[in-house]
């Protein structure tokens, strides 16, 4: 069954919600800046945040509609909630924490579900232990075991992996996508992580400001950006105006000038004839520089340049480039120190064809 979302809610003067999409059975992303309004679309579909009008529905069951004033009871919904924060019971143990969902059911009944559930995220031999003695991924594990013993019709899931170390988010990643494979009900996820958009994700659904920018597949949405914000929130430091010179339909790719400029790239043949205006996007990391002008490379892009900036970001030095247009390329401090690298020495830019995308 299909969750449906069409609702509306002004929160404050400064921020209100208007938002419509449809996530079907698997995982839907939503994708965002902080304050874009993806916990609070959770907040609504969970029964916690009564919107202003619109409606909420899995299939044919109505959970909110404003119209005719029909607003079912958060425990009611059947709905899974796991939180940022995980709001396990301290007090209680792993096993007691997935029985308190069910404990309507008979005593064989729950230990049943629970033995299913926890087998399934491996937490069966930490069932007898309580959440202060559980390593960062046990304790995810355990809530999302004690959000989906209930049988939920949609699960919500709130950047449940951001604390966790990669090695750990992807275990519990496959293991989410293999019940999932099972049961297929609607899972919103919410993820700042563009690992984990691709990781899990079947759809994406991006908001900007309370609203919808864009929908569609993980590559869809992120590796072909339609607009500038949303180059940004999908990794592309660099969105550069530009117009189409030529297209080559043997070859697939097409030449473009940057504005302003006589500095043209190669990029993938994408929409747009001729003299378009498009928009070229490229991510930071996928810029390589040269002290000298490169030779016998195979990439098509070989751009002079002075670099202009050089500044540590964590263990990425982030170099800025004046070409004609700035460039922002990401490089590692050992590079940087191989190369000499010093604010005002001319450099090359090297650009593969297809680390570009571009979008009218």
């Amino acid at each position: 069954m299909n969750l449906s979302v069409a609702i509306r809610a002004r929160l404050s003067d400064q921020f209100a919600l208007d938002v419509a999409f449809l996530a079907p059975p698997g995982v839907t992303i939503l994708f965002g800046e902080s304050g874009s309004g993806k916990t609070t679309v959770l907040r609504a579909v969970a029964g916690l945040l009564r919107p202003d009008a619109g409606s909420i529905s899995v299939g044919p069951r109505i959970l909110f509609d404003a119209s005719s004033r029909q607003d079912v009871a958060t425990p009611e919904r059947r709905i899974g909630y796991v939180f940022q924060h995980l709001a396990l019971f301290p007090h209680l143990t792993v096993e007691d924490n997935l029985a308190f969902g069910i404990r309507h059911h008979s005593a064989d009944r729950r230990r049943q579900k629970i033995q299913q559930v926890a087998q399934s995220f491996r937490i069966d031999h930490l069932l007898g232990r309580r959440p202060s003695v559980l390593s960062g991924g046990e304790r995810q594990r355990a809530a999302l075991a004690r959000s989906l013993v209930t049988e939920p019709t949609v699960l919500l899931l709130d950047e449940p992996l951001s604390a966790l170390d990669l090695p750990t988010q992807s275990r519990i990643i496959e293991d989410l996508r293999v019940w999932n494979e099972t049961h297929r009900i609607p899972i919103l996820y919410v993820t700042h992580s563009h690992r984990e958009v691709f990781a899990i994700g079947e759809r994406v659904v991006v908001l900007a400001e309370g609203r919808v920018i864009a929908t569609g597949t993980p590559y869809e949405v992120l590796e072909i950006p339609e607009n500038p914000s949303l180059a940004t929130l999908a990794g592309f430091e660099n969105v550069l105006p530009a117009t189409v010179l030529s297209r080559t339909l043997e070859t697939g790719t097409m030449h473009c000038r940057l504005a302003g400029t006589h500095v043209e790239l190669e990029v993938p043949l994408a929409r747009g004839e001729v003299g378009t205006h498009v928009r070229i996007a490229l991510r930071a990391g996928d810029i390589l520089l040269a002290t000298g002008p490169p030779r016998g490379l195979s990439a098509r892009n070989l751009l002079p340049g002075t670099l202009t900036t050089l500044n540590r970001d964590g263990t990425t030095v982030v170099a800025c480039v004046d070409a004609g247009v700035p460039f922002v390329a990401h490089l590692t401090p050992t590079s940087v120190d191989s190369l000499g690298l010093q604010v005002g020495q001319k450099v090359w830019l090297i650009i593969k064809t297809y680390s570009c995308r571009s979008a009218v």
